[in-house]
């Protein structure tokens, strides 16, 4: 079966996003030279919206517009950070993960301009972020810091950091290195410093169901080790039943020797709580692995945790 002429590529307009797809029409016109590719950007509701994500679908935000693009027959390959595509519903009816290229750094990165760490900041230190995930971590391990909101791509928090409007963030060190601005970076904190969302550094590519020529074609670029990874984590997330206001915080990894393994984490938005659980896969497939970490979650009253969390 041969790859389609051409593949008209649908994605967010941030800087960071049609990074993204450049990275991926690398990766197709190396597997097939002569193969043409077309970016259909589109601005989403996430984008366009700076207040409270729960306001707008939550994590929907980000892929709704993407979604009906697709849908729509405007173009044939979506590319999503795995990470902002909700799990506790399934994808749109008529659309597949075709596949799961190679993970990213799956860590969180500090921006600080004089350089200090984040053991070091003093206290009363302005910290921009928005996400639930973070203000809750930072809250418990570091509560003499002051977390104030901030959204917007990558770029724009960059911008907002220069202008003072906060003394330093933390952003995904994935995202900054796709973007160009590892120089950005202070330091890279361990996960078990700041435990990454479900699906952290990792891009999938989303086709129609029925374009199987197409489907054959992209998934030469997937990565067996992250789709499991990947399958593991959506999983968990699916039977958490989390939505955009949960700290949920957890990561697989599949070991040099195969072995895959889940740790995950729900927190109060406080901090103050925080619920543990971590399990090796074994004879587990990764869906199994997911949703027996979720049910050691919900074990320890993780449901009740969640449902207590306007959104």
């Amino acid at each position: 079966m041969s790859a389609p002429e051409l593949i008209r590529i649908v994605s967010r307009d941030s800087p960071m996003a049609l990074a993204q797809v450049e990275r991926v029409r690398a990766e197709l016109v190396a597997l097939h030279p002569r193969m043409r590719t077309e970016v259909v950007p589109v601005k989403t509701t996430g984008d366009k919206w700076m207040g409270d994500l729960a306001q707008v679908e939550g994590k929907g935000a980000f892929t709704k517009e993407v979604d009906a693009a697709l849908l729509a027959g405007e173009a044939d390959l979506a590319v999503h950070c795995v990470k902002d595509v909700p799990a506790d519903r399934p994808l749109p009816a008529g659309t597949v993960f075709a596949a799961f290229l190679k993970r990213d750094d799956i860590r969180d990165a500090l921006v600080r301009p004089d350089g200090l760490t984040l053991d070091q900041l003093p206290p009363g230190t302005r910290i921009g972020t928005s996400s639930v995930r973070r203000v809750a971590q930072l809250a418990a391990s570091h509560p003499h810091l002051r977390c104030v909101p901030f959204r917007g791509n990558a770029n724009r928090r960059l911008e907002k950091l220069a202008a003072g409007e906060a003394d330093a963030l933390l952003l995904a060190a994935s995202g900054l290195e796709r973007i160009g601005r590892r120089d950005a970076i202070t330091e890279v904190l361990d996960p078990e410093t700041m435990m990454p969302p479900i699906g952290a550094g990792i891009l999938a590519l989303q086709c129609r169901a029925g374009d199987t020529t197409l489907i054959d074609t992209v998934s030469a670029l997937g990565d067996p080790d992250t789709h499991r990874e990947a399958s593991a984590e959506r999983m968990f997330l699916h039977v958490l039943q989390g939505h955009c206001n949960s700290p949920i915080a957890g990561f697989a990894k599949a070991d040099r020797n195969g072995d895959l393994s889940l740790r995950a984490c729900v927190f109060t938005p406080d901090g103050k709580t925080r619920l543990n659980a971590q399990e090796w896969a074994g004879h587990l497939t990764p869906d199994t692995l997911g949703m027996s970490v979720a049910i050691a979650l919900l074990r320890q009253g993780a449901r009740e945790l969640i449902d207590t969390i306007a959104h």
